[in-house]
């Protein structure tokens, strides 16, 4: 029985911790994990959570957002979107040098100018626990290099009340105009429930 005192994402955070110390008591090599979901879904404060019990390095996805305005992506169909939105190639070279015990350096995209910049380095590594932490982030072209890779599900209604609270009623419109689609396309089509190791409920 779910004990009515703790949250979905103390439960979530519990069971990937669990998982995680399996995998680490087989390797001693560093264990990189995907955690993937919707947007609104708690990804980040999961992440949070699970670093704090497994001192896991949180790589943020969002720091590899490709940039681009409305014209640019309103141009683009769901696919490309899915294709284009965050640099997976700049995560994958990050990923391999963490999965070899090296340091590595990257520049994250600049929200605060947010016009295509980047923002000053950071160095982080090397680290026997690495997760990246965001939406895509268990992409296929990505999974030889994850041990690991996490689906934190949560209800539409929930993650829409979320996105509400936290981003205000103009921007969630504009954001479900732009990216409905192409997370639609890539949670139920390319990389449906079933395709990841770990379903994580955050309800």
């Amino acid at each position: 029985m779910r004990d009515p005192s703790r949250s979905g994402s103390s439960l979530a955070a519990d069971v990937l911790c669990q998982r995680i110390a399996a995998f680490r008591a087989a390797a001693a090599s560093p264990l990189l994990v995907a955690l993937d979901g919707r947007s609104g879904a708690g990804k980040s404060t999961l992440a949070q959570q699970v670093a704090a019990r497994t001192a896991a390095l949180v790589i943020d996805g969002d720091d590899f957002y490709r940039g681009g305005d409305d014209a640019f992506w309103g141009a683009r169909g769901a696919s490309e979107k899915v294709d284009l939105v965050i640099d997976w190639r700049r995560q994958r070279s990050l990923l391999t040098k963490l999965s070899r015990g090296e340091t590595a350096r990257w520049r994250p995209y600049d929200w605060e100018a947010d016009d295509g910049r980047l923002g000053e380095a950071i160095s982080a590594g090397p680290a026997a626990v690495v997760i990246l932490d965001g939406a895509y982030s268990a992409r296929p072209e990505l999974a030889d290099l994850f041990a690991l890779r996490a689906l934190l599900d949560l209800p539409r209604a929930v993650r829409r009340e979320r996105l509400l609270q936290r981003e205000r009623e103009r921007y969630r419109a504009e954001w479900e105009a732009r990216w409905s689609e192409a997370e639609d396309l890539y949670f139920e089509t390319l990389m449906p429930p079933g395709s990841f190791d770990l379903v994580l409920d955050g309800d």
